[in-house]
């Protein structure tokens, strides 16, 4: 069942387009990724599906609802962090959660809250007094306070330690398995790779991949790569017939060989062990997300400067 279908989105900024003509669905109880290098439209495509930013054009609904139009009834059922939220400097920890905690026809225990998200020690204090992970906490805390359905999460753990980003992490897989949806933007790959269900990759506003982290690899991902050593009269032409197997480099009696798919290395473990031949030493490594994300990322900028270049012939 789908709980947020995007179709078409456009968002403007003036002459800047921010969001353009995104489409994407998601379905209950996934944990969706949105990510993309700063400026590609991951905050306003969030602020538009919270019913924050009115689209300039297509449509966006939530459990069949527009969020805009319907938003008092959507806000009981969804929750909200924003990486620029701010809460005025003197209003105490224990106060804001009180005053979010109002505004819902059901609240959460906030209570548990600052223990989960280790800000019980911090519940008399002012906001303004808070490191900035601490404040990040809040936020998601507020978001927490009336038990939604559906969280919107922006960068939800910038700012925060380690330890404090591991936290977070149990608590979204928790939240998942009571039921919960979530969609969250981030710039840490790890986090994406650990956690997302599904990814959409944004750049320049624009939707260009979508899919689980093993399906973004296998169709976008660089080569994985597996070497060892081997007999030098062992002629390379047997590895290059691997299925899968892109390049082969022998460097005296290490070979090295490139290849994409799931099945690269039992592959080529397979045809070597078919043969008889023998090999110590194996190394291997496959691509990351922040490889693909990085890889992603230059592929854009090559292409800018080729737009350049042919506007300036």
């Amino acid at each position: 069942m789908s709980v947020i279908q995007v179709s078409h989105l456009v968002k403007r900024y003036s002459s800047t387009i921010a969001v353009n003509d995104l489409s994407f669905t998601v379905h209950q109880g996934e944990i969706f990724g949105i990510l993309g290098p700063n400026g590609a439209g991951k905050t306003s495509t969030v602020e538009c599906i919270g019913g924050l930013l009115r689209p300039d054009r297509g449509k966006v609904s939530l459990w069949g609802k527009d969020p805009c139009r319907d938003h008092k009834e959507v806000k009981q059922r969804l929750g909200i962090q924003l990486q620029q939220a701010m809460l005025p400097e003197r209003l105490k920890v224990w106060e804001a959660l009180d005053l979010y905690a109002s505004f819902y026809n059901r609240a959460e225990d906030w209570h548990s809250l600052l223990d989960v998200l280790h800000l019980a020690h911090k519940r008399n204090d002012y906001f303004g007094s808070l490191s900035g992970g601490e404040k990040q906490r809040l936020f998601v805390a507020l978001a927490l306070v009336h038990d939604p359905e559906l969280l919107l999460l922006d960068e939800l753990t910038t700012g925060l330690d380690p330890e404090a980003r591991r936290d977070i992490w149990s608590l979204i897989q928790n939240l998942t398995e009571r039921g919960k949806t979530i969609v969250l933007t981030t710039h840490f790959m790890e986090e994406a790779e650990y956690l997302c269900d599904r990814i959409a990759f944004m750049q320049q506003g624009r939707l260009t991949a979508l899919g689980t982290p093993e399906e973004l690899l296998a169709t976008f991902g660089q080569d994985h790569w597996l070497s060892f050593e081997m007999d030098p009269s062992v002629s390379i032409a047997i590895m290059e017939g691997i299925p899968g197997v892109q390049k082969v480099e022998r460097q005296g009696r290490r070979i090295k060989l490139y290849g994409r798919g799931d099945r690269f290395v039992q592959d080529v473990l397979q045809t070597l062990t078919r043969h008889h031949l023998h090999f110590k030493g194996m190394e291997t490594e496959r691509p990351s997300l922040d490889d693909l994300f990085a890889s992603m990322n230059q592929r854009m900028v090559v292409a800018k400067e080729g737009q350049e270049d042919e506007k300036s012939g």
